[in-house]
């Protein structure tokens, strides 16, 4: 059900879209050249955290639901548990017998297995921002920052636009 909801939402910003492009009849062609495309944002943010108008889609990425959040507290587009890390990876993450580099590398073997978990979030970050909301306390070593970063790399593979914005904070 939460995929067809992610799908529909897709469906219907596609669909906009669309009806936007037909409207302007002053443009020659539907395509736009890709540096005439808007750019958009990948950003992540807690759960805990309160929610603008400039998150654009929330998509919680949690495999569980955010400790002392009401679901009707929580604004969001969708819940995708199937797109968080295995329970394993999760929990040996959790409990310290991983660290981030060994987890980001088994969360992305993880990813690369199921595109079908994180190929609709390519298209809603092609049409305005997409926030992808955790529930971790570190904000820098997290599931959710690993997807952005995967998900920024193959909106770049498939030369489509878009902005690191999830890594405004992060040292080099």
């Amino acid at each position: 059900m939460v995929l067809y909801t992610l799908y529909m939402m897709v469906f219907m910003t596609t669909k906009e879209v669309i009806n936007t492009r037909q409207k302007r009849s002053a443009s020659p062609t539907l395509h736009e050249p890709a540096t005439a495309r808007k750019r958009t944002t990948i950003q992540c943010k807690r759960a805990y955290q309160t929610a603008a108008a400039s998150d654009g889609r929330r998509v919680l990425v949690d495999r569980l639901w955010p400790r002392n959040c009401r679901k009707e507290s929580l604004p969001l587009d969708a819940w995708l548990p199937a797109l968080a890390p295995s329970t394993e990876l999760r929990r040996g993450f959790k409990g310290g017998a991983l660290d981030f580099a060994a987890f980001r590398q088994r969360y992305r073997a993880e990813l690369a297995a199921h595109p079908e978990h994180w190929w609709p979030l390519l298209e809603l970050a092609e049409h305005g921002t997409l926030t992808l909301v955790y529930a971790a306390r570190d904000e820098q070593h997290n599931n959710a920052r690993v997807l952005a970063e995967w998900l920024e790399e193959e909106l770049d593979r498939l030369d489509r636009p878009s902005s690191p914005a999830c890594y405004a904070g992060r040292r080099s």
